[in-house]
């Protein structure tokens, strides 16, 4: 399983961590993923899904259904 939110497509970055030297050491940058289960209404049923927190906060905002249809996901 990749590390992308399926609702928002946010992925793995690539930067620097910089020392108080200034000495330039790469470091990935990873999305903040969480895997969960989400009761979808019109299914009956729960869908395990694998978002990023920003898109679980929206989904707890407007609804798993109507945030899928925003993005144009096809939820089942």
């Amino acid at each position: 399983m990749s590390r992308i939110c399926e609702f928002t497509q946010k992925a793995s970055l690539v930067g620097n961590r910089v020392s108080h030297a200034n000495n330039k050491t790469k470091v990935r940058l990873q999305a903040n993923l969480q895997d969960k289960s989400i009761f979808v209404p019109s299914l009956g049923r729960s869908i395990r899904l694998r978002v990023s927190t920003a898109a679980l906060r929206t989904i707890n905002k407007i609804g798993v259904e109507a945030y899928a249809a925003k993005v144009g996901l096809k939820l089942g």
